[in-house]
């Protein structure tokens, strides 16, 4: 029972913030995922895997929330998600199956690099040039590509590398917070894919594993994620942007820095 109640947090948390920041939630849930798997004694060897697919697999369901209350709200620019789907297919597919065939610490390494980096990098809060814009379909779908190949490694909805490129590319704070919302769909939609697969016939993984998507997991958090992400949008639509930004800097670095911890 304390488990569920444990999942049940994690997807409020995850819910209120895919809201307010277009955040998929792995930077929230990978790190506490991989505590309660340990303390519930999964596997060793695949508690990150397991943790990172059930992440990728919840996103699903948090970013058709997400979207939802984001497009209620006015703040969608589907022009861009839709060039940059293509390639965050194709990127997400193939960086979830990649994932498993490199090792658990290679993963929580990356995992960490990727995080910090993208956290300072927005609370440097740097001005791009006034000129600079979006470039064309064939641009975003190279884009696409890397969001959706780092991200499906990480189970990040992709908001943490496609906000501060939407910002470089002068696209305002909200709309690009809706732009996150969009995209985590089809990077959580390929990556659910690799990590099934990837997982599908792996020995020793928990009951109710279907690959690498911990399904007692999953449930627990999508229920309270759904509920949660319409209130993190309305929250979205009322703070400062500026408010927006260093949280999402902060809250970055937070979860990285948890999860040196948790390797060290």
């Amino acid at each position: 029972m304390e488990w569920l109640l444990g999942y049940l947090a994690i997807g409020a948390i995850v819910g209120f913030f895919a809201g307010l920041l277009g955040i998929g939630g792995g930077a929230v849930m990978v790190p506490l995922l991989v505590i309660i798997f340990e303390a519930q004694g999964l596997p060793r060897e695949h508690v990150l895997h397991l943790a990172v697919g059930t992440a990728m697999s919840t996103i699903l369901f948090t970013a058709l929330s997400s979207i939802r209350a984001h497009s209620q709200r006015g703040s969608l620019r589907w022009d861009i998600p839709l060039a940059l789907t293509p390639g965050i297919l194709l990127g997400g597919l193939a960086g979830s199956l990649f994932a498993g065939a490199i090792s658990t610490f290679a993963l929580a390494v990356g995992f960490c690099v990727i995080i910090y980096v993208a956290g300072i990098n927005i609370l440097l809060d740097r001005q791009p040039k006034p000129g600079r814009e979006l470039p064309g379909p064939f641009g975003l779908s190279i884009a696409g590509f890397i969001f959706g190949g780092v991200s499906s490694l990480v189970a990040l909805g992709g908001a943490f590398m496609t906000v501060p490129y939407m910002l470089y590319c002068n696209v305002p704070m909200r709309a690009a917070v809706g732009v996150a919302a969009v995209i985590g769909f089809p990077i959580a939609l390929a990556g659910s894919v690799g990590y099934l697969y990837a997982g599908w016939n792996q020995p020793h993984l928990p009951q109710w594993s279907f690959g690498y998507i911990y399904l007692p997991a999953m449930l627990g958090i999508v229920i309270a994620s759904v509920l949660l992400a319409p209130v993190g949008a309305a929250a979205a639509h009322r703070w400062p942007v500026k408010w927006l930004k260093r949280i999402f800097g902060v809250l970055l670095l937070v979860f990285a820095t948890r999860m040196v911890w948790t390797l060290s």
